[in-house]
């Protein structure tokens, strides 16, 4: 049988890498996508601990490089033709802040992280999805569009899951399929920032909501 192949954009913390370490340790191999190599790496680590027996490919990069996610997008396709897993879970998490002052800053790396990636990841991934029978696309949702402070996060956020809806009607046939997650509120980095002084033991962990989005799919 062929070894099942993914991709993760955002892989080094939070749910994103759960989903890499999970993947790896069902016997996927995985190709990992993040700015932070040193979260990678990690992530790496504690797969090679658990004796996974897919493993990971590390590509340290930014989404948001055109021409870096293409040539990898090229790459996976002539070393595997093609995979079966997208998981998209890369995100900027600008800080809370009201609509009238949100940084320009946050709101462009908002929009170019959550937003136009995204649309300019779809038609580089789609070849490769649809190069495998059942082909998914996993993107997760945070709905937050129209509560207070979060205006930049809520906007980008909203817009992306918007997108994968209409890739998803688009592709009902044809396929490639593509899944929309809603995680439970989970004990993340960015959770602990847009929440302070939460009680984080009621929180789902990255790992257990892994298993149980990898499971349904």
């Amino acid at each position: 049988m062929t070894q099942k192949i993914a991709l993760v954009t955002g892989a080094s913390r939070g749910l994103g890498a759960a989903m890499a370490e999970e993947l790896a340790i069902s016997g996927w191999h995985v190709v990992a996508v993040a700015r932070t190599t040193g979260g990678l790496e990690d992530v790496d680590d504690r797969a090679k601990a658990a004796s996974a027996p897919g493993g990971l490919t590390l590509a340290p990069m930014d989404i948001t490089n055109d021409d870096a996610m293409r040539h990898l997008c090229r790459s996976i396709f002539d070393r595997w033709g093609g995979i079966d897993l997208w998981v998209h879970t890369a995100i900027h998490a600008a800080p809370m802040a009201p609509a009238g002052h949100i940084d320009v800053k946050d709101w462009d790396k908002s929009v170019s992280i959550n937003l136009r990636a995204t649309g300019s990841l779809i038609p580089m991934v789609e070849p490769l999805l649809r190069a495998r029978p059942g082909g998914t696309a996993l993107f997760v949702d945070d709905p937050r569009a129209g509560e207070s402070f979060f205006g930049a996060y809520g906007a980008t956020k909203s817009g992306q899951i918007t997108l994968a809806r209409s890739w998803a009607a688009e592709t009902v046939k044809t396929g490639p399929r593509i899944v929309i997650a809603a995680p439970a509120p989970m004990a993340t980095a960015i959770r602990a920032r847009f929440f302070p002084g939460e009680d984080r033991k009621a929180l789902a962990t990255p790992k257990s909501e892994a298993k149980r989005i990898l499971a349904a799919l």
